[in-house]
Formats: C-alpha cells, structure tokens, sequence
C-alpha cells in the first residue's frame, strides 16, 4: 500500500476501535479514553526510544525498574519533562491487561507517577494533570471493577495493534495525524455540544497560512482561545524548519479541552520546553504578558459568547481594550478576543481571528470598536469563508487579517464563498482554494467579484461596515436575456397562434356545416 493509503487504513482502523470498544457510551463521553490511551502509548514509546538512544542492544522495556539510579531519572526529566520506569510502559502494561485483576488502580498509580516525575522541575505545569481526565474508576467503564478492567483492557489492545511502524520520524508524525483525526471525527459527531473545541484543519492551514504569511521568522505563534490546539499545530512546519524561534502558546479556559491541547503538542513531538499552553478565562485572567508581543497569532474563538463586560467597571482601564474606548457588548464578546488578540500582536507580526459576520456591520459598541481599528489602520483585510465550514455551526463565517504595519490606509475585502467542495455533512476548503486565497490576499490586487482594496476614507463614510458585501460586487448569475432575440421570438409565436386559430375556426365551421347537411 502506499502512504497515504497506509494512513488511510490506520484512520478507519482507529475509528472502529473507538466505535466498538465505547458500547453504549457516548463517543463523546468516552473520547478521553480513546484519545488519552493513544497519548500515553506515544509517550511511552517516546521514552523509551529516548533512554535506548538508538543502542541496539537496549531493550529498555525488558529492564528491570531497579537499575535506574536517580542521576538517570534526573536526566531524563530535565531532557524529556517526565519518567516512565520500565514496568509503567504502555507496552508492559498491555501484555498483561487482560489477566490483571487492579488495572484500572494500576493505571491511574502509573499515571500518577508519570505526572509526579515532573514535580519541581521545569515541565511541573505542563505534565501536571494531562492523565485527569482518563478517570480509570468511572461508571462510564462500567459498573464494576471487572467491568472496567475489561473495557479498559480493550481498550489498551485497540490502540497496541495499530501499526505505527518503527518510532523514527516518519511514525512518529502518524501519531499525531491519528490523534488529529480522532478529535475531528468526535468534533463532528458532538455537534454544538462540543464540536466548537476543534477548528477544521483545512481552515486553520488558511488561518496559519495567513498569520505567518511574508515572514522570514517568527518569535513564536499564540492563540488566546486554542481548544484543542489543532490550530497551533497548523504551524508545525515553519517550527521544524526552524521559521519559528521560541515554540507554541496558548489559553484555553475549558479543562478537558486544555489537556486535549496539551497531549496534542506531546503527539506532535513538541517539546515541553518548546509549548507553554495555559488554563483560564483569557478575557479576564490573560496569561503571557511577559511573553509577548507576538509575531504570529492564530485564533478561532467561541462565537458571540456572554462576558461580564461594563459590569465590571475597571475592564475600561484594561490596557487591552482602553484604546477602543469601549468595551464589548455583554452578550457578543468577539471584539473583545479581537482586542486582546491585538494587544499581544508585534509590529511586525500578524493575527488571523474566524469571526462571526454580524460584528462587521452591527452599530453600538461594536461600530465604535471598528472606527477604532479602522482609523488606526490595523484592519489589513476581511476574508468572508463559504458557509458550514465548522462543525457544530452552518454559519459563513469571516477571517479577519489584523496588521500593524500596514504599507498604506487601505483594507483588502475577499469574497471566498464560492471556493469550497460539499462533502457528506460539511463543505472543506481544498489545497487549491487555499492557494487562491493566499494569492489574492498577497497580491493586494482587485479582482472583479472577488477582492477590493478600500480606502480608509469609503469605509469611515459607510460607518466603518467592515462587511465584504458592502464592497464586492457579488457576480451576477441570473441568465442574461436578449430583448431583440425574445421579442423576435415572442413575434414569431403569436403569428403561430394566429395561424393555428385560423386552422382550428376552418375545421369547428367544417363541422358545422356536415351538421346542417345531416
């Protein structure tokens, strides 16, 4: 089989493990087993591929856990950010599930430990609690004890026969891939209970793309509201290539979706030292401030949410949104991650943020908001995507490209909703479309019914609509009718029916007159 067909094989073989083991629960309610067993085989792997240092002769699971001597275990920590001792690895653990009568309080004291290994050192925080939510005593794997140690043992050989390869590069890239695959399938099943968490990889390869476009290098990439950290990880790349300098942060304010982010950037082969992901309310416990700013940054924040707003009279003075002037409505915080997002962005830098439409054209604090961005020039453009793009959501949603360097007071408007390609249950952004878009938002050129460029001065006299309507002209697609051909036509037609009355009055008196006859 070829590669891609290889990856294909592993995805379907990995969903109907996910599918056949979960029973009666709920895929998910029971992602976080699927998904946390798959990351604790990689970090097992991970480190034992570390202490074997490409020795032949190691076979560092076959160790016993008593020649590792605490010089070793240092080491390791200091290097890897965690310890896995010989008997705790996935694959020892595995050979005996089925015969082991306290797996389930095995693993969670295996888990424990691993989180534990990292206390006082320098990846505490990032190790610390990425196991919590892979509860082995729920009720979610059954009533009794035997009940969850059958469904987790089922688990854990699910996951032990997929065929990763060797750990070498190579694999070690199908890792992520499968966990990607597992957290975008679960996304689309959940629907808005959950699916909001995970921004399509088609579109954050857009969204990146973006953030990142024209730079040599980049500090380091943030996103205030990550999720899952799919969108982060769209900048693996330029990261391996060494264009970005100082690695991956990120917020993330829901806990199970903050380990999700965390795992993820393990499963990528990102170092502890090379992501710093945090959790909390970014409006309003914003971490990083000594961090930035920042050259890269990327976000799909939740749409139109609720936050405290004017109600908390001291926001005002809040260095990020004190410039606008104004806060963000109550009900629609949106501008407010934009704002926050802009506070953090170097001169040279760029943010991409998927907005919802309605902020670019409503009135009221958010008109205020846009005359102050506008009137700053840090609008660079406005992206308006196809429709059902997202999962949980059908709306077509906007990017917009914020700037602070900007060559001159113009913003570039781009109508993108005609590139995309309908699939089962929602429409995906091709490689290609991906590429029409880069190239129109790089040309900065006018393209009938697709891009404008707008001066300052149109958009402050149109009340600073930043909506890409306003400004390209959609295509006509109505069917052009020529008024000489169909009156030609509509001529030719009634002298038909002229014809055709005549045929029909000679044939009724034809017949009316063998009537008279007889």
């Amino acid at each position: 089989m070829t590669s891609i067909q290889q990856r294909a094989e592993l995805q379907r073989r990995i969903w109907q493990i996910a599918n056949d083991v979960r029973g009666t629960v709920d895929g998910w309610d029971f992602k976080q087993y699927v998904l946390g067993a798959l990351f604790y085989r990689f970090i097992s792997e991970n480190f034992a591929a570390h202490m074997e240092a490409g020795d032949d002769g190691i076979r560092y699971a076959e160790l016993p856990d008593s020649v590792i001597t605490p010089e070793l275990k240092d080491d390791a920590i200091k290097t890897k950010g965690y310890f896995i001792y010989p008997s705790q690895l996935f694959a020892n653990v595995v050979a005996r599930a089925n015969t082991n009568d306290s797996l389930n309080t095995d693993l969670a004291a295996i888990f424990t430990a691993i989180e534990s290994s990292a206390n006082g050192y320098p990846s505490e925080q990032d190790i610390k609690g990425l196991f919590a939510d892979f509860d082995t005593t729920s009720n979610r794997l059954g009533n009794t004890v035997k009940d969850k140690n059958q469904r987790l043992a089922a688990v854990l050989k699910g996951v032990a026969e997929l065929d990763f390869g060797p750990f070498d590069d190579a694999h070690i890239d199908l890792f992520g891939d499968a966990y990607e695959f597992l957290i975008s399938n679960y996304a689309a099943n959940a629907g808005k209970s959950g699916g909001e968490f995970f921004t399509p990889q088609h579109v954050s390869r857009l969204i990146a793309r973006l953030a990142l476009h024209g730079q040599k290098s980049v500090n380091k990439i943030y996103d205030p509201a990550c999720g899952s950290g799919s969108l982060l990880l769209q900048a693996k790349k330029p990261f391996d290539e060494r264009l970005i300098e100082d690695g991956f942060f990120g917020q993330e304010s829901n806990h199970t979706t903050y380990n999700l982010a965390r795992m993820n950037m393990f499963l990528h082969n990102i170092n502890y030292d090379k992501f710093n992901i945090q959790l909390g309310n970014t409006l309003l416990e914003p971490h990083f401030a000594d961090e930035k700013p920042f050259d890269a940054i990327v976000s799909n924040p939740p749409y139109s949410v609720k936050w405290i707003g004017s109600d908390d009279p001291t926001l005002i003075n809040d260095e990020r949104f004190a410039p606008a002037g104004v806060l963000a409505p109550k009900s629609k915080a949106d501008f407010a991650f934009v704002l926050h997002a802009l506070h953090y962005l170097s001169a040279k830098g760029r943010a991409a943020i998927v907005c919802f439409p309605g902020i670019f054209y409503r009135g009221g604090a958010e008109a205020k908001i846009r005359q102050y961005l506008v009137d700053n020039n840090y609008v660079e453009t406005v992206i308006a995507l196809a429709p059902n793009l997202f999962f949980g959501t059908t709306i077509a949603v906007n990017i917009l490209v914020l700037s602070k360097h900007k060559p001159d007071t113009t913003t570039q408007f781009i109508d993108a909703s005609a590139l995309f390609k309908k699939e089962t249950n929602n429409n995906v952004l091709l490689d290609e479309h991906i590429e029409q878009i880069m190239a129109v938002f790089a040309s900065k050129e006018e393209v009938p019914h697709v891009a404008q460029s707008v001066p300052l001065e149109r958009i402050a006299a149109n009340n600073y609509n930043l909506s890409v309507s306003s400004y390209v002209e959609a295509r006509d697609t109505r069917e052009v009718v020529d008024i000489a051909q169909l009156n030609a036509e509509l001529k030719t037609t009634v002298a038909r029916i002229d014809e055709l009355r005549k045929q029909i009055d000679a044939i009724v008196a034809e017949i009316e007159g063998e009537e008279d006859e007889a």
